[in-house]
C-alpha cells in the first residue's frame, strides 16, 4: 500500500468510526473478562471456605460451577466479538475499501 492510499484511509471518516467502535467494544470486552477472571482468582485466593462449599451430597464444590462459568463466559464474549466483527466491522471495512479505491 502506497503512502497516499494509507493517508486516504487514515483520513476517511468511516475508518475513524471503525477505529472508535472497535476500540470501545474491545475495551468493554477486556474489562468484562478481567473482572470475571480476576474475580474468580480473588474468590479462590481469599474465600477458600466459600469456594470449597459442597453442592448437595456429592463431591462437587461451589468452585467447580464458578470455574465453568469463567470458561463459558470466555467462549461467549469471543462469540459476541466474532459476530460483531463479521457483520458491523467487516461492513465498515468494505465501505472504507470501496471509498479509498475509487
Amino acid at each position: 500500500m502506497d503512502e497516499s492510499m494509507a493517508t486516504r484511509v487514515a483520513h476517511n471518516p468511516k475508518y475513524q468510526e471503525l477505529k472508535t467502535k472497535r476500540m470501545r467494544f474491545g475495551v468493554w470486552l477486556t474489562i468484562s473478562m478481567l473482572v470475571v477472571y480476576y474475580g474468580f482468582i480473588v474468590l479462590v485466593a481469599f474465600y477458600k471456605p466459600l469456594m470449597a462449599t459442597r453442592i448437595g451430597a456429592g463431591v462437587t464444590t461451589l468452585g467447580m460451577p464458578v470455574g465453568l462459568f469463567v470458561i463459558v463466559f470466555t467462549i461467549a464474549i469471543t462469540a459476541i466479538y466474532v459476530r460483531r466483527a463479521n457483520t458491523e466491522f467487516d461492513k465498515l471495512s468494505d465501505e472504507i475499501n470501496q471509498a479509498v479505491l475509487k
